[in-house]
Formats: structure tokens, C-alpha cells, sequence
């Protein structure tokens, strides 16, 4: 598995690097090919950084006012300042405005207004997908595929992940970019890619979801985030390795004082829904509790003594 983000091999590869311009030729109704408008290029300055070495780059989508911009928080890694680059190739410093390692987002804010996109909820599977963003600091790309896959958790990258999973093409730099649906709306942030190798494109890329990501931008719009909220329930994957059965999260431990302590689940229960959501392990279940709003009862199915059981949990902010 692979960030894709962090610098891109262009002088190694020979390559002559153009600002970042308007160069697409789609049909002038095709509402996908206005999606670079709000695509930037995002510049992290790092501390004790070679004099003369060129910058890493990745990908940023604006959103909200059109002042704000959501991205990858691997991109910034240590950065101490941070700058964008527009379509029309220029340059602006930006700052820092908030930053979330649990998502693997962050927000900043730019000294310009640009076209804002709008995050969607969960996309249809075998739907059109298109992934927006600066690969290999070439400047502002579009490839298309289809949408994989969704609600994918428990990939290993983030601890809390919930990713539409795409095989259009990705590649290094586009971190932090746009997945688009073929109406343009913004169905995911550009994320990582799964391979064991390198990080060429083998057609399994991922996007946190719309639907995680707007959770995470009112998050880090807040002047004090806290933190993500939990249940209080420790969970093992269900069955054991070896075993056989309906994949779930079996309850471990509960905490006492928690908001699984009132639910009247107890240890040895199988969850297997959470909402909306199908748990298939201890990752669906941190995303559900995540994504759900505060004060709203979550609804848990889970299994008892080979009997299905309702039970709501509270979650507080």
C-alpha cells in the first residue's frame, strides 16, 4: 500500500513541467469539465529544505466559499507554510487552517475565491468516476474509470476510514484531488493507492468518502476540534481467524460510563449493522460512530445467543 502524494520523479523522468492551464478539449455540456476550475495545486514549504530543490506537490479541491480548500494532511507532512497553485498557474500563499490525521484531511484557507464544489454522499458502484488533480506536478489532469466500490474500510491507511474505491487512473501528486461523479459533484477526496509494489496505477485507487469527508470539514472548521467521538466498545473481528460464519465485530470489552455501556449491548455480542452500514469488522463500526450525528440514537443490530437484537446507542459530540 502507497501514499501517492509526496514528490514527483519529473527531473528524474526527463520531463519540461508547464504551469498549470486550462488544456481540456470535453464538450462545453459536460458539467465534469468544469471540475479543474476548482482544483489546485498544493505547494507544502518545509523546514530545512535544500535551497534550490524543487517542491513536492499535491492536489486540493476548494469547497464551501470558495475560500477554503480540502486536502490531503500526508501532503503537508512537516510543512511549516504552504502555498497553491490555480489553474491559470498562479501562485498564492495559503494557510493552515486545520488538520486531521485520523481522515487523512486538512483544511486551508486561499487569498482568492474560486468555482467551490459541493461534497455528494455515496455514489452508485459501476457509475462513472473521474479522479481530478496535479499528477506528478504536471499541473491539473483528468482521467475517468468508474466507481469500484464504496464504504471500504479497514484498508489500513487511516483509522478512521470510510473510501469510495475507483480504478480511474491516480498517480503520484493527485493526493488530495477530486472523484467526481459524470454531473461533476464531488463524491470523494483523492486519498492513496493499494499496491504492494510501487505506485503505479493498478486500477485500485481511494477516496474518502463525501459523506466522511463533510463530517471532517465542519471538524476542522471549528476553532476547537475535538476529538472524534467513540462508543467506548473494544471489537475483534468476527469470525476468528480460521473461523467460519457472518463477517462482523464481535464486543470484546465495554467501557463503563460509555455510550455502549447504556446501550445494553454486552461481551460476546456479533455486530453486524450499524445504521446504514453493514459491519464486517471493528473498522465499520469506528466509521459509523464517526459519521453519525451527535445526540441522534444509532441503531445497532447485533447477534446473541444465534438472536438477532435492536440496540441504539447515544453518541455525544
Amino acid at each position: 500500500m502507497i501514499r501517492f502524494c509526496f514528490f514527483w520523479a519529473a527531473l528524474a523522468l526527463g520531463l519540461s513541467l508547464p504551469a498549470a492551464g486550462p488544456a481540456f478539449a470535453l464538450q462545453a455540456d459536460n458539467p465534469v469539465a468544469a471540475v479543474p476550475q476548482s482544483i489546485v495545486a498544493v505547494l507544502p514549504v518545509w523546514p530545512k529544505r535544500p535551497a534550490g530543490l524543487d517542491e513536492p506537490e499535491g492536489s486540493g479541491v476548494v469547497v464551501g466559499d470558495g475560500t477554503i480548500v480540502l486536502t490531503a494532511d500526508h501532503i503537508l507532512g512537516a510543512a511549516v507554510r504552504v502555498r497553491i497553485r490555480n489553474l491559470d498557474g498562479v501562485i498564492a500563499e495559503a494557510s493552515i487552517i486545520g488538520r486531521d490525521s485520523e481522515t487523512d484531511l486538512a483544511l486551508i484557507r486561499i487569498p482568492m475565491t474560486l468555482p467551490a464544489l459541493q461534497l455528494s454522499g455515496y455514489p452508485s458502484i459501476g457509475g462513472k468516476a473521474c479522479a481530478v488533480g496535479n499528477a506528478f506536478g504536471l499541473g491539473i489532469s483528468l482521467t475517468c474509470g468508474t466507481v469500484s466500490a464504496v464504504r471500504r474500510s479497514g484498508v489500513g491507511f487511516n483509522p478512521i476510514e470510510d473510501f469510495v474505491q475507483t480504478d480511474a487512473a491516480v498517480n503520484p501528486g493527485m493526493s488530495g484531488g477530486a472523484l467526481v461523479d459524470e454531473d461533476g459533484a464531488l463524491i470523494g477526496i483523492l486519498s492513496a493507492i493499494f499496491t504492494k509494489q510501487s505506485d503505479a496505477n493498478i486500477g485500485v485507487n481511494f477516496a474518502v468518502s463525501g459523506p466522511l469527508a463533510r463530517v471532517a470539514l465542519e471538524r476542522l472548521r471549528a476553532e476547537h476540534a475535538k476529538p472524534w467521538p467513540r462508543a467506548g466498545l473494544q471489537l475483534r473481528p468476527f469470525p476468528p481467524p480460521g473461523g467460519e460464519g457472518r463477517s462482523g465485530a464481535a464486543v470484546v470489552d465495554i467501557i463503563p460510563g460509555s455510550a455502549a455501556s447504556a446501550s445494553g449491548l454486552m461481551v460476546g455480542d456479533v455486530i453486524m449493522a450499524a445504521g446504514a452500514r453493514r459491519v464486517f469488522g471493528p473498522a465499520d463500526m469506528r466509521v459509523a460512530v464517526a459519521i453519525h450525528p451527535a445526540g441522534a440514537p444509532l441503531v445497532i443490530d447485533a447477534i446473541r445467543d444465534g438472536a438477532m437484537h435492536k440496540l441504539e446507542i447515544i453518541i455525544a459530540e
